[in-house]
């Protein structure tokens, strides 16, 4: 039988896991054929040619062969990777909110589904992390991605009504999101909630794409962005359910120190 082989396709490693002595088992979030697992023959021996160049939150081209694969056919053969440069990896809390966006792709996204918008999205991420942005710099950019990647796979309720009424959201009034449940009525006191407005200007900025959904994130300010993130993350942790994301944890535990 021939084998059929992918060639030339822009990917980004998400994760890799020892498959034997000398290779390796790749994770791979690619632009025409989604999340595709990949096994990469002798990448692990020191004078392999693929060794210097799987890394992640790096952009790369891949071939892949498509017959006579390990775990039939869910497993595909990596043939050839070429990295294809424009950035550095990142450092820092840049490197931990890649990993992060890295195993939320890995919970959420199923095998072989094709995402090209996210991908181009992802990659424009990853080029912002490895620009040397760091700190408070990074929350919008975070949050956004979140909002999108949560629409693109039909897991983010509307931002515009109130399920439980059907009814406008008040501009004044404080709404909180919540898993299968969408937006509803903040309790008194209750710091991780939005105003109607808010919810609705992020709604408006779904519909235009990344950029406006940046803007939308940065212009509402640190104190809402704070409570943007509080929302997501547990909406996030939900749809992957358990265990806590690891990414997570790591960052918790050095905020702790």
């Amino acid at each position: 039988m021939a084998t059929r082989r992918i060639v030339d396709e822009p990917a980004y490693i998400l994760h890799a896991y020892d498959w034997s002595e000398s290779s390796l088992i790749l994770d791979v979030f690619t632009c025409h054929y989604g999340r595709v697992a990949l096994v990469a023959k002798g990448a692990k021996k020191p004078t392999s040619n693929f060794r210097p160049v799987l890394l992640p939150l790096q952009p790369l081209r891949l071939a892949w062969g498509l017959a006579g694969e390990v775990g039939q056919g869910e497993i595909h053969t990596l043939k050839a990777a070429e990295w294809v440069g424009g950035h550095v990896l990142p450092t820092g809390d840049a490197l931990l909110s890649g990993l992060y966006l890295n195993e939320l792709l890995l919970r959420l996204l199923a095998r072989e589904d094709t995402h090209a918008q996210l991908f181009d999205l992802y990659a424009g991420v990853v080029r912002v992390l490895g620009s040397g942005a760091h700190g408070e710099a990074l929350e919008p950019v975070l949050r956004a991605f979140e909002l999108l990647l949560l629409r693109e796979i039909g897991l983010l309720p509307a931002l515009d009504a109130e399920p439980a009424t059907l009814g406008a959201l008040a501009p004044q009034s404080r709404y909180a999101l919540v898993a299968e449940g969408g937006l509803r009525a903040a309790a008194h006191g209750e710091r991780a909630a939005l105003t109607g407005a808010q919810w609705l200007v992020l709604q408006r900025a779904l519909e235009q794409g990344y950029t406006a959904v940046l803007r939308a994130v940065a212009g509402a300010g640190a104190p809402a962005t704070g409570e943007l993130k509080a929302q997501l993350r547990a909406l996030l942790q939900y749809h992957c359910g358990s265990p806590l994301l690891r990414t997570r944890q790591l960052m918790m535990d050095l905020q702790s120190l």
